[in-house]
């Protein structure tokens, strides 16, 4: 499960792919992140022909909902990466609307989980976009979870799919054929914890009180 993350790197030290096609103002008006909730607007990459930037609200909206903000409807922002090709709110964002979350830190139970060497790294996501019948349009998206490593599951048995660094555009890429999209699916398997540590925040109890 993965219900709150940070992104506290500064704009210069940002990965340069998101900052190949930025919303208008965006540099002047990013700031650093602490706590990032459901439902809160995060940083998303996507691709729909080229790579860009877009700000979403956090909690997957299907294209079909009749009102995005009802409150007797849920917003998942988690989808299990086994079952994300089967599952019919899912399944048409897998296929074509993959994306990604820059993060520096994820929290589960008390600790703050983050790369040793403090880069920031991807959450894997999907997104959607709806659209009233005025023509506005809302994007919103999801984080991918999987099963938990060595480090994570001592604290949850769900954590987030991490994209390494590098495969930025080939997980955001459209795919051709169902062998692409399958092509994909290793990405979804979890990921080595040696580069990784997880640090007690109980030391600020108004942090740990925070987390869910």
């Amino acid at each position: 499960m993965c219900s709150k993350y940070e992104l506290k790197t500064e704009f210069e030290k940002l990965p340069s792919v998101l900052k190949k096609d930025l919303p208008k103002g965006f540099a002047a008006k990013y700031a650093q992140q602490e706590s990032i909730y459901p439902t809160d607007p995060v940083i998303v990459l996507k691709n729909e022909g080229k790579v860009s930037t877009s700000l979403m609200l956090w909690g997957f909206v299907s294209e079909w909902s009749k009102d995005p903000f009802a409150t007797d409807r849920p917003r998942p922002f988690n989808a299990r990466a086994e079952t994300v090709g089967e599952k019919k709110l899912f399944r048409g964002s897998w296929k074509h609307k993959r994306c990604l979350l820059p993060a520096s830190g994820f929290f589960e139970r008390g600790h703050r989980i983050s790369r040793k060497d403090s880069q920031p790294f991807w959450l894997a996501g999907i997104w959607n976009r709806w659209m009233c019948p005025e023509g506005s349009e809302l994007e919103t998206c999801c984080v991918l979870t999987t099963e938990p490593n060595a480090l994570i599951s001592p604290l949850h048995n769900r954590m987030p799919v991490i994209i390494p660094n590098g495969l930025e555009e080939e997980w955001i890429a459209p795919v051709k054929s169902h062998a692409e999209l399958l092509a994909l699916t290793p990405l979804l398997s979890g990921w080595s914890s040696a580069e990784w540590f997880a640090e007690p925040i109980n030391k600020h109890p108004a942090a740990q009180m925070s987390l869910f």
